[in-house]
């Protein structure tokens, strides 16, 4: 690849939201800053949204469709689960992975899915 084509692709752009209409900033700034929507779970495929949306739909947005997911699983089929395939990040994004409780982290069900086994610890969210 040429280098203008490289710096091309590195360009941040100002995109409006598809969803609420608000501005934000869209894209990689360099080859190890990847954009903010890297942080997500990847499970939505291209043909789903018009357009980007911003970080505040975007989670919004994968939220619904996480507790979605979830919903659907039992400890029956919860070994199996789709998330413990996804590729491994090291954001914890609060209200996805997690949410806080009198200060105290405590990890919802997608969490534990991700991790793929139950940790034994008798968590509120566990799904197996």
């Amino acid at each position: 690849m040429n280098k203008h084509y490289l710096y091309l692709m590195n360009i941040i752009k100002v995109k409006c939201c598809s969803s609420c209409g608000v501005s934000f900033n869209c894209g990689d700034s360099s080859a190890d800053k990847k954009c903010w929507c890297n942080d997500f779970p990847p499970i939505f495929s291209l043909s789903e949204g018009a357009d980007c949306l911003c970080p505040e739909c975007f989670k919004n947005s994968c939220s619904l469709k996480i507790d979605e997911y979830v919903s659907t699983i039992t400890p029956e089929n919860a070994l199996d689960n789709k998330a413990k395939d996804l590729p491994k990040t090291t954001q914890l994004i609060e209200g996805i992975d997690y949410y806080l409780e009198n200060g105290n982290y405590v990890f919802k069900a997608w969490f534990h899915l991700k991790r793929g086994s139950c940790c034994g610890n008798g968590c509120r969210h566990c799904p197996y």
